[in-house]
């Protein structure tokens, strides 16, 4: 296994965070959603390299096979966690492509570090501009949803984690998008989390603004949401990104759940390919 040490935590331990890099080319680094492993991005990993692009992929701290401090989950240091990956694979002109809670990565990385190094990002079912409703935020999510997330983590995580399984990928009575093997490899990869890291990342998700850090992108910029997905609402979030970054280009993909790096992943892959290589984006046509 590959890890690039990201800093150290209270007790002076390193933090180390696990990663893939596969290929050559235009570099592409990969933030995987809430609350996976960089293992999510497996169809994306197996496919973007054979494009002339260099995929790298990394888990988040707290996750999978990447060190657990029990601090250190707020955006500001997540992005200096992605700040310390870029620099010491010594990546230029990377294209940042995050998905769900790795969409505000992005979005704080770009504002805190001058988004160095960066020349195009993306926004993969995006958790930003910010999901909270507020005074100031009326067309975010209540605030119950994400308290019953809280409650039903400290309840039963892991029955949790099965159930919100179903709901990522968007099944339902009549709806079967994906195999139980799927689910079971996604419940396995989310189990693997620490549960102070699954409880505080989820804290930050909903409530950081990240409004005022979009504000400030001017690199070419992707965003993609799917119409149907119920763990992050596109009318929360994707229709919105349109307000806070006018120059992006905007693709909804029609009847699309949460976890579209699987069930739509011909679409995606295609869309991500073009958008790094200069190609005009074809809006998740598949050729």
């Amino acid at each position: 296994m590959s890890y690039i040490k990201v800093g150290q935590d209270a007790n002076g331990e390193d933090i180390k965070l696990h990663y893939t890099d596969q290929g050559q080319g235009a570099p592409v680094v990969l933030i995987h959603g809430w609350p996976q492993s960089h293992e999510a991005w497996t169809y994306q990993l197996g496919e973007l390299p054979k494009h002339g692009i260099r995929a790298i992929a990394y888990t988040r701290r707290g996750f999978g096979n990447s060190s657990q401090p029990f601090e250190g989950y707020d955006y500001d240091t997540l992005a200096d966690d992605l700040k310390a990956v870029l620099d010491t694979l010594n990546l230029q002109n990377v294209t940042l492509v995050g998905f769900s809670m790795g969409g505000g990565e992005v979005a704080r990385y770009m504002s805190r570090h001058g988004g160095a190094r960066v020349a195009k990002v993306v926004f993969v079912s995006s958790v930003t501009p910010y999901l909270l409703k507020t005074d100031d935020n009326p067309d975010g999510v209540d605030k119950s949803t994400f308290d019953d997330i809280q409650q039903n983590l400290a309840k039963d995580r892991f029955d949790f984690l099965q159930t919100f399984g179903k709901q990522f990928y968007g099944e339902g009575a009549l709806s079967k998008p994906v195999s139980q093997a799927v689910l079971d490899w996604s419940f396995n990869m989310a189990a693997l989390g620490s549960h102070q890291a699954t409880v505080a990342c989820a804290h930050a998700f909903a409530e950081t603004d990240f409004r005022q850090d979009l504000a400030g992108i001017r690199v070419p910029a992707l965003v993609i949401h799917g119409e149907d997905d119920k763990t992050v609402p596109i009318k929360n979030s994707g229709d919105r990104m349109k307000n806070h970054l006018p120059h992006a280009t905007y693709i909804a993909y029609s009847d699309a759940p949460h976890g579209l790096f699987i069930t739509e992943k011909d679409k995606l892959n295609r869309d991500l390919i073009d958008f790094v290589t200069g190609t005009e984006v074809r809006g998740g046509q598949v050729s």
